[in-house]
């Protein structure tokens, strides 16, 4: 993929995150840090940073229960190690860190 596709591909999945969490129960505050940097803090103080890393063409994930490198398969942003969908895992992490089921969705 060339950098300019990763691009496109990093900022409608930001887009999207961005939308989702609107849409969403989260309860959480969240804000853009930079460009390609989202950080979301819950009640509790802890926080999900999600960026893009263009190096190696990848969504990173860091929340309290550790790290998570998403790369787009042709469909879909997946974990590099266990295959799970970015936004199925973004999910889980929030609702684990509000401590209240939150889909995040949208398309």
């Amino acid at each position: 993929m060339t950098p300019s596709e990763f691009d496109t591909l990093a900022d409608a999945a930001f887009e999207r995150l961005v939308r989702a969490l609107e849409e969403s129960s989260a309860d959480c505050d969240w804000e853009p840090k930079s460009e390609g940097v989202l950080e979301l803090e819950f009640a509790d103080g802890s926080r999900i940073v999600v960026n893009r890393h263009a190096a190696a063409q990848e969504i990173w994930v860091a929340s309290k229960s550790g790290g998570q490198h998403f790369r787009w398969n042709g469909s879909s942003w997946t974990d590099t190690r266990d295959g799970s969908e970015l936004f199925a895992a973004l999910s889980a992490l929030v609702s684990r860190q509000s401590g209240s089921q939150v889909i995040l969705g949208g398309k």
